[in-house]
């Protein structure tokens, strides 16, 4: 059984350059959260080299998986001294085994990189990372372009002001003071109704007295957008870009009736767009505990 007090993170990763780039990341987000690493790399059935192996061939793929993740283990304990870091190499669909590796582990985070924004590529909902995002109990990072910043000096807070922020808002403050970053939140909104904006503006001026009470420095913008998914994300996206961020936090919701987050495609939407990491939070009303968020000790 897993020690619940401690931080774990489980990091995909498949040898290729945008697994490299996640993986940076990763190390910069685990450290940042006090965590330990698993590494894991997953041998696809029907993929390339998993398609017909036998089991000898298999074993021979995977020695030489294992040597070259405790190579890279080897790179990661001398630049990160006291990290731990594990590996493991299954066999399978890539994001099944990583949801199945994830909770055995009982991991607090997985970490994956994110190819590809292309009209196929947006259209594919199969793709491995957001079939991750979709059915994970925890959270998920996934990291997307190809230049990060180290750290996190600005994190981007979507909200929807017509629904309940506090949640939203709480973890936000958690990730600003363990990265020591700047809230900028920004609501989109597909009214020009006087009466409405007038009232979500005060809604956002109270976001915003909230963060600055938690000694958190924080913006605050409204955005008036084209109504449809797409264009939402895309107003997501390009705000977070304006403001140079570093790290998008959205909400995801997985079961049907939830209705109170960025959801399905609007969520799929803003993680393919977005150039920067994005962190998918489960509600706490959703399942499993995936919307904890630890504390570094």
């Amino acid at each position: 059984m897993a020690d619940k007090n401690i931080s774990r993170v489980l990091i995909a990763f498949d040898f290729e350059d945008q697994s490299l780039i996640a993986l940076a990341q990763g190390l910069n987000f685990s450290k940042a959260i006090g965590a330990e690493i698993t590494l894991v790399h997953v041998i696809e059935d029907g993929g390339i080299l998993g398609k017909n192996l036998t089991d000898a061939q298999y074993d021979e793929i995977r020695k030489d998986v294992d040597k070259r993740l405790q190579d890279q283990i080897g790179k990661i304990s001398s630049t990160y001294k006291g990290m731990k870091v594990n590996s493991l190499v299954a066999r399978g669909r890539v994001y099944e085994k990583i949801i199945e590796i994830a909770e055995m582990l009982q991991v607090t985070f997985i970490v994956m990189g994110c190819n590809g924004a292309g009209v196929l590529k947006r259209k594919f909902i199969g793709s491995n990372a957001l079939h991750v995002v979709r059915e994970s109990k925890c959270p998920v990072l996934t990291i997307k372009g190809k230049q990060h910043r180290n750290g996190c000096k600005n994190l981007i807070l979507p909200l929807d002001l017509t629904k309940e922020t506090r949640e939203k808002v709480s973890k936000a403050i958690v990730f600003a003071k363990l990265y020591g970053a700047a809230v900028r939140v920004v609501s989109v909104i597909f009214t020009k109704d006087e009466f409405i904006v007038n009232r979500l503006t005060r809604q956002l001026s109270q976001v915003k007295d909230y963060l600055e009470k938690a000694k958190v420095e924080c913006t605050a913008e409204i955005i008036k957008g084209i109504k449809g998914e797409e264009n939402l994300a895309q107003c997501v996206v390009d705000y977070a870009s304006k403001e140079d961020g570093d790290l998008l936090l959205i909400m995801t919701q997985q079961e049907v009736d939830f209705t109170d987050y960025f959801i399905g495609s609007s969520a799929q939407e803003i993680i393919l767009r977005a150039e920067m990491p994005v962190l998918s939070i489960i509600p706490d009303s959703g399942r499993g505990s995936g919307g904890k968020v630890p504390r570094k000790k």
